[in-house]
């Protein structure tokens, strides 16, 4: 029987979401077939302390941060591969072979870039996008200056930094109203999962927006308010990605698809699969969800969230997520078993893929020599 392929799953981290990748990493775990792969489940907690388990093949995310026996870290260095343990009491280390790792990090230190980079210097393959494509997929502003050049629709936004809100609140909430107006939204830029998200409909509840979305991040960005559907289509690929039927998101109990709509009520909201859209509009939605991906340089995964504006039927780019949730009520699964692909099967292609966007990549000449 050939080796089993060892999937090093990473989740938790320094990241408002860190709850959610428990929870998506649960799913992973519970989902790979443990005949074909070896699981490490490598926990980061909120401080990012990384740590694993003897025991952790058996154990859920949550358990394994609080019964983790071992400090772990993964190395820059290529010529020292793989997972390193440390012993508290000896300081004492080994290498532990890793075949690919599948980072089920959402928002900052995950999904931004920066544990892609690490990654990317040990030079172990791993699921899901790039350096670039992260950070950007991260990053809401450089998100929406890419789809505007690759000449993808968008909402009408303005950004800021804490400090300038900080320095000039009067001016700064003249300069949000004028050119933005009521409703608006305003969220952190560098975040996920409706984490910070709020509703503005006057002056009141801008400010008190605009401080929340300050307290996750030192960049906030305000959207005009779209009277919309909110449709989402999940992508999978490398160079030739493909594209699922579109989903639509019914908010039941609040006036947007927020963080507890999402992860905590059952009853947030209405997940209808496919979405109750024409063939012509459902070709041109799937069609764009490609566009975006490569907007950005996408690769493995990402899921892209759309408005259907409701008096013109236009439809706009909302933004893209590289590292989507999978939880059980989670919209990116969902759409690939609709499309056919099942969740077991869809996790076996994200390897494969990070596996083949490794080979691509190692195909580069790094000596000029």
């Amino acid at each position: 029987m050939p080796n089993k392929i060892r999937v090093g799953v990473v989740f938790g981290g320094r990241s408002g979401e860190h709850e959610v990748s428990l929870r998506s990493a649960e799913s992973v775990i519970n989902a790979l077939d443990k005949s074909r792969y070896e699981i490490i489940p490598i926990a980061i907690t909120r401080l990012g302390k990384w740590l694993a388990s003897s025991e952790a093949e058996n154990l859920l995310p949550s358990a394994v941060i609080e019964k983790a026996d071992r400090r772990v870290a993964i190395y820059g260095d290529p010529t020292e591969p793989g997972l390193a343990r440390f012993s508290v009491d000896d300081q004492s280390e080994g290498r532990e072979k890793l075949d690919v790792v599948f980072p089920v990090l959402h928002g900052t230190f995950g999904e931004d870039g920066t544990i892609q980079g690490l990654l990317e210097m040990a030079d172990i393959p791993y699921v899901g996008c790039g350096v670039l494509a992260s950070s950007v997929g991260m990053d809401k502003v450089f998100m929406k200056r890419l789809f505007h050049e690759a000449g993808l629709p968008i909402v009408e936004y303005t950004h800021f930094l804490r400090t300038a809100w900080e320095n000039d609140r009067d001016d700064l909430e003249h300069h949000v109203i004028e050119s933005i107006g009521f409703p608006s939204f305003v969220k952190p830029a560098n975040l996920g999962s409706s984490v910070g998200i709020s509703k503005a409909v006057d002056s009141q509840s801008l400010r008190a927006a605009i401080e929340l979305a300050a307290r996750f991040d030192r960049k906030i960005i305000v959207e005009r308010g779209v009277d919309a559907r909110e449709i989402e289509v999940s992508v999978l690929g490398n160079d030739h990605p493909i594209a699922s039927l579109p989903g639509e998101i019914v908010p039941q109990s609040a006036d947007f698809y927020d963080y507890q709509a999402k992860y905590i009520n059952d009853d947030g909201a209405r997940l209808v699969i496919p979405a109750e859209l024409d063939e012509s509009l459902t070709r041109e939605v799937r069609e764009m969800a490609l566009r975006v991906f490569q907007a950005i340089d996408g690769s493995g995964l990402g899921r892209i969230d759309f408005f259907l504006e409701r008096s013109t039927g236009r439809l706009i780019v909302n933004e893209i997520n590289t590292m989507p949730g999978f939880t059980s009520i989670s919209m990116y699964p969902k759409l690939w078993e609709a499309t056919g692909i099942g969740y077991s099967e869809l996790i076996d292609r994200l390897i494969e893929l990070a596996f083949e966007r490794h080979r691509e990549k190692s195909r580069n000449v790094t000596s000029y020599q």
